[in-house]
């Protein structure tokens, strides 16, 4: 990357320096994670007696991403990420929303379809949105107060310990606005405990993938042990 500056050549293109950090990346994965899980959450699937939704996939990932913020960055940087993360999930709503009340063209059969699947979205969304925004900052915090009392020693108890809070703060909570009144009764507290467990386990199974991921992060990052969170 050329070093001269702009004032020096005013006749040259002008272009912003991107720096070393890979905070940008970090957040750009975090939202990208939550934007996909939330679509994938419309839909309800069923493995044998476990009813869950289709954001199981991906959506344990957004939180050891957001595990990897809070450990590496701190608190108020993972906090820009969480809100980051809300608004652009509210904006996805919002544009789903004003689509689907948009008039179809006369040669377009799909409407019904689209309402079926993404009209649902709406609920799904606020419902996610609402529950990642209270689940992640207590994870963020959590994790950040553990920090302060092990430092760099016990990454597996604040990962661990953030994470079960966290998860079962989302998941609750995600259950009572998105599917309160389609799933009721036993089969709604198999929802939510299936879905708290299954996430815990996937955080547990990662975990060395999520040491290896911090440990490189801490690395390439240049300030690390030199900011407070």
């Amino acid at each position: 990357m050329s070093t001269h500056h702009s004032h020096e050549h005013p006749d040259l293109a002008r272009f912003a320096e991107t720096g070393r950090s890979l905070y940008p990346l970090v957040v750009g994965v975090f939202v990208a994670l939550l934007l996909i899980s939330n679509i994938g959450a419309v839909k309800l699937i069923s493995f044998g007696p476990l009813i869950t939704d289709g954001g199981v996939f991906l959506f344990p990932l957004v939180y050891i991403v957001g595990d990897v913020l809070s450990e590496v960055y701190g608190f108020r940087a993972a906090r820009r990420a969480i809100v980051l993360a809300f608004a652009m999930s509210a904006l996805a709503a919002l544009t789903f929303w004003l689509v689907q009340i948009s008039p179809p063209a006369d040669d377009w059969p799909n409407q019904e379809a689209f309402e079926s699947v993404l009209g649902f979205v709406p609920r799904i969304v606020i419902a996610s949105i609402i529950a990642f925004l209270i689940g992640q900052l207590l994870n963020a915090y959590v994790l950040v107060k553990i920090k302060e009392r092990t430092a760099e020693k016990a990454l597996w108890l604040r990962l661990l310990g953030s994470t079960v809070i966290g998860q079962f703060v989302d998941t609750l909570i995600f259950g009572f606005i998105a599917f309160w009144g389609i799933i009721t009764g036993t089969e709604f507290v198999i929802f939510v405990l299936a879905g708290f467990v299954y996430k815990v386990l996937v955080e547990v199974v990662l975990l060395p993938v999520t040491y290896r991921v911090i440990a490189i992060v801490k690395r390439r990052e240049p300030t690390y042990g030199l900011v407070s969170a």
